[in-house]
């Protein structure tokens, strides 16, 4: 995974995706940069590797596979809609009522299953050998990975100035591009929940490591394994994990809606919680920006 990959993923997506704003704001007792990528097409970044992972395929005639705990399912039936592709999409019934409606009004069919990701991804899998069709993996592919990492490449794109960013870890997708990306010095921090800290278990014990996932951001922050692309890569910078509670992480979801009126799911509110809980402490001068990566909570609101 490097920047000229995630340069190339850039140029196919680029077309198809939203730019999403950025903002700095005091709000919250520091000078924070903010992307807002929850207002990515299907409400999360996973659209941009979704939809690069198609544009680098051949699609075969059974379609495309893909396990997911919401928002993955969402943004690959979203892109195979787009490509004119038919889709299979897994997912656990935690992923909750917003999510799964979601992914059906997309048009894909749909299974939801019993159990978390793990037993989703068990499904997934057994279909592609059954039918031939194409699996699409939530977080441990390199198309999924760079197309992920394009969003930093916008970022930098509009102009980000930071020491520091901090990003939420499910499976590890999302990070994993960022870190493919940030070659500059960017320091870039990993933030868990303390009831699904994948990443942070995974750089203490090894690769491999599984790990009990619960807790309310569950349901996209609930990779039992890390990829392996993430942990390679976050071994290489030695990365930086912080843990949040299901409490700071809540809280920090009502204060993105009071101060912000922007509207995140558990998930998408993770990296600021490590901020306003005092999980990672920025020096007074140190100019952090925070990733908001999801908007699909559940129940929905609507």
């Amino acid at each position: 995974m490097n920047r000229e990959q995630i340069t190339t993923a850039w140029e196919k997506i680029r077309p198809h995706v939203h730019r999403t704003p950025v903002m700095e704001t005091r709000a919250f007792g520091h000078h924070l940069c903010f992307k807002l990528e929850h207002m990515q097409h299907t409400g999360s970044f996973k659209a941009r590797g979704a939809l690069n992972s198609l544009l680098s395929m051949d699609v075969p005639p059974a379609g495309l596979v893909a396990a997911s705990g919401g928002n993955h399912g969402a943004a690959v039936a979203w892109a195979a809609a787009r490509l004119g592709h038919k889709a299979r999409i897994y997912v656990p019934e935690i992923a909750g009522e917003a999510k799964i409606k979601l992914i059906q009004n997309l048009g894909a069919d749909l299974v939801v299953v019993s159990g978390a990701y793990s037993n989703a991804l068990e499904m997934a899998l057994t279909y592609e050998t059954e039918t031939g069709a194409a699996q699409i993996h939530a977080f441990d592919a390199p198309n999924t990975v760079t197309g992920q990492g394009t969003v930093m490449a916008e970022w930098e794109d509009q102009g980000l100035q930071a020491d520091t960013v901090l990003i939420a870890v499910g499976g590890g997708g999302l990070i994993g591009g960022a870190m493919a990306w940030c070659d500059n010095g960017l320091k870039i921090v990993g933030v868990e929940p303390f009831n699904a800290p994948t990443l942070t278990k995974a750089l203490q014990k090894g690769p491999g490591t599984q790990v009990d996932v619960s807790g309310i951001a569950a349901n996209a922050l609930g990779a039992r394994q890390v990829g392996k692309i993430c942990y390679d890569l976050a071994k290489q910078r030695n990365l930086e994990t912080v843990n949040v509670t299901d409490e700071a992480i809540g809280q920090a979801q009502l204060l993105i809606w009071q101060n912000l009126r922007q509207l995140v799911e558990p998930a998408g509110a993770a990296a600021l919680a490590a901020v306003l809980s005092g999980a990672y402490k920025p020096e007074t001068d140190e100019r952090v920006a925070v990733l908001l990566c999801g908007a699909n909570p559940a129940p929905s609101p609507l």
